[in-house]
């Protein structure tokens, strides 16, 4: 790259200064790129911006599941909410020396996904607009995916290796990233799995050939990945390898079965060391025809190759939309990694990956940002016991999974924040804020640490329990710490203990902000707008991509139902077993932190009703889910066989912000109500 010259560098500088974009012939100028070629689209960062931008967030321990024996080095991680700033975290954790595999290496030894394949949206409009509008939204899914495909490679160890889930709708596109992200020296295979077929029976209606079948992309960290070739069962009646007798090597009649030796090879074996294994029996003569001819006995197995034409990519054992097959990822986990190594998914669904990797002996990480995704992993890793054994799928598992705990990161329980010792919220308040843990003195006043170059306070309320944060308190901070400190200085305090409205007060040369617990992200610090995770309404959105970007608290949504018993639809005589419980939604109304006014509808925000019919008081175990366009549909009434409620029955109401409301009902609540 050569050096600008001066008047080169006076033109961007008027550029820059006038707001405007650079000509395209200064790239080359400006940045060295080493790729000799890579996927260009619209909204593409630099790899450098996405690791320092990205904001980390701090993850809160929700709750513990004790089924097993405790590890007291791991336990396996559960984690709800956007993976983007989770896999920020988790990168420090992996500095910190807090992610080891079995071997000692620190980062994650083995990656799965299997990311939203590529956007459904339909647009109106003329076909231009349509396309245009398609290309749009493919380039916004890439960058999507690109983005944690970049923290993933640095979360990996030296040895590990990804495998990457995908249809035939992007993954040609993907693969070219993958390319530029891994580097193309390490593409290892394209893997084909099998996928359900379609049903002649809508021969008429389809317009292409049955996609058959989904790729995976494997790709290795370096050179010195782990890998343990998978092998297949041979199938011994079609997989005997024929041989001539001695004496007879030309001109023979092989079987219809079996494998023609190529040209030139039928003096595989001696004479000598033909009868020796004809004595053994691993020369045989064959039964069939009585021709004087030998066939060698394939081995038990062979070493697959990349087409995994026996396993089907789906299952369909819990319900969810997307459920992959526990074969399927058995063989890779397998192909890749070691008991005790860890094993990572961040798009994990229905939980197939976690539950493989806890039958396996391998230590997991779970990441997903819907609430259906995590009560659906809940209930199976807690019901593990009963499912398939993975060696011998006609028994069951029959062993309860290790501890794991279940963590939020981006929407917080504000009283479980507020209910920590002061040392552990005084570092989660640090953390939630992207700031620095260093404590200093400025004039004998200490302080906890910095956000960029910039000191910060974290109020200890609970020292001062009568304190407030008046301005007054900003006068008295000012006065010690006014001509000793920058342009910025950042107070972090409980929002109910700050006494004005503004985001910052300006003194002399200084702006003290105020970051407030609970209060989403201030955009002037992070120069990020605020985005909320989102939950679906509908079972085609249950892989919807959103960015969420900062954070939030968890705000319960006000409900009001009625509950009554009626009769089934079609049922002439009201009778055991054609009763329904019906749940009627008269009110849902979602509490949204916003600097700027939302306003939403009457049940607008609802997202899904999720129903355990037979809680037992301690765990929400998942029995049967509600989307919100499906309940639109019945005038928002929930309806269930009154034979499933048997004694107490929790119900959970999730708005799209993932906030939830929690109520316990019983049989009585219903027949209490009568329908009109």
């Amino acid at each position: 790259m050569r050096k600008l010259n001066e008047a080169e560098i006076e033109r961007i500088v008027i550029l820059l200064k006038q707001g405007k974009l650079l000509p395209d012939d200064y790239k080359n100028l400006l940045f060295d790129s080493k790729k000799e070629y890579e996927l260009i689209y619209a909204g593409k960062e630099r790899e450098e911006d996405i690791l320092a931008d990205t904001m980390a967030v701090p993850l809160q321990k929700i709750k513990t599941f004790r089924n097993g024996k405790d590890d007291t080095v791991w336990t396996n991680m559960l984690i709800f909410g956007d993976n983007l700033q989770i896999l920020k975290t988790l990168l420090q954790m992996k500095l910190e020396g807090k992610l080891k595999n079995a071997d000692g290496t620190p980062g994650v030894k083995l990656v799965y996904i299997d990311p939203p394949f590529a956007t459904k949206q339909e647009f109106r409009g003329s076909q231009d607009q349509k396309a245009y509008q398609d290309k749009l939204a493919g380039s916004k899914f890439l960058e999507f995916l690109r983005k944690r495909l970049i923290f993933l490679r640095e979360l990996l160890s030296e040895d590990g290796s990804i495998y990457v889930h995908l249809d035939w709708k992007k993954g040609h596109y993907v693969k070219v990233l993958l390319d530029e992200i891994f580097g193309e020296q390490n593409f290892r295979n394209e893997i084909i799995v099998r996928r359900i077929r379609k049903n002649i029976r809508e021969r008429e209606r389809v317009k292409t050939l049955n996609y058959g079948h989904d790729i995976i992309y494997f790709y290795a960290k370096s050179d010195i990945h782990l890998i343990l070739p998978p092998t297949k069962f041979a199938d011994h009646e079609s997989r005997w390898h024929a041989f001539d007798a001695p004496g007879l090597r030309k001109g023979m009649d092989y079987p219809l079965f079996g494998h023609k030796p190529p040209v030139g090879r039928h003096w595989m074996f001696s004479e000598e060391r033909a009868q020796e294994m004809i004595r053994k029996g691993t020369l045989r003569k064959h039964s069939k025809t009585g021709k004087p001819q030998y066939f060698l006995e394939a081995s038990q197995e062979d070493l697959r190759d990349t087409i995994w034409d026996d396993i089907i990519a789906s299952a369909f054992t819990t319900g969810y939309p997307t459920e992959k097959n526990e074969e399927l990822l058995k063989l890779i986990l397998d192909t890749s990694s070691n008991s005790g190594d860890i094993v990572l998914d961040c798009f994990v669904g229905s939980g197939t990956t976690l539950t493989v990797a806890e039958k396996s002996e391998r230590k997991w990480i779970g990441i997903d940002c819907g609430k259906l995704a995590i009560y659906t992993m809940q209930k199976r890793l807690l019901n593990i016991p009963e499912s398939k054994d993975l060696e011998n799928p006609k028994k069951k598992y029959g062993k309860f999974c290790k501890p794991f705990c279940l963590y939020n990161a981006g929407l917080y329980d504000y009283k479980m924040i507020k209910g920590l010792p002061w040392e552990e919220y005084r570092g989660f308040a640090l953390k939630l804020f992207q700031c620095r843990d260093e404590k200093h003195e400025i004039s004998k006043i200490e302080l906890d640490g910095y956000l960029g170059a910039d000191s910060v306070m974290v109020f200890n309320y609970q020292k001062h329990k009568d304190a407030v944060m008046d301005r007054e308190f900003i006068d008295d901070i000012h006065k010690y710490l006014g001509d000793k400190i920058g342009k910025r200085f950042f107070i972090i305090a409980p929002a109910a203990s700050v006494l004005f409205l503004e985001d910052y007060i300006e003194k002399g040369k200084t702006k003290y902000f105020i970051l407030r617990i609970p209060y989403s992200i201030i955009e002037e610090i992070h120069n990020q707008g605020f985005t909320k995770i989102k939950q679906p309404v509908n079972e085609m959105d249950v892989n919807d991509t959103v960015d969420a970007v900062g954070f939030d608290f968890i705000q319960v949504p006000k409900v009001e139902c009625k509950y009554f018993i009626k009769e089934k639809k079609g049922q002439l005589k009201l009778s055991e077993g054609t009763k329904e419980c019906v749940i009627r939604i008269e009110i849902f109304e979602s509490k949204v932190i916003s600097r700027k006014p939302l306003k939403f509808a009457n049940l607008e925000t609802l997202s899904m009703v999720m129903l355990d019919y037979d809680f037992y008081g301690d765990v929400f175990d998942l029995d049967e889910v509600f989307y919100a366009e499906d309940l639109k549909k019945n005038s928002y009434e929930v309806r269930f066989s009154n034979d499933k409620l048997i004694d107490q029955m929790m119900v959970i109401y999730i708005d799209i912000f993932g906030n939830e409301k929690r109520e316990i009902k019983n049989l009585k609540d219903f027949i209490k109500k009568k329908d009109k």
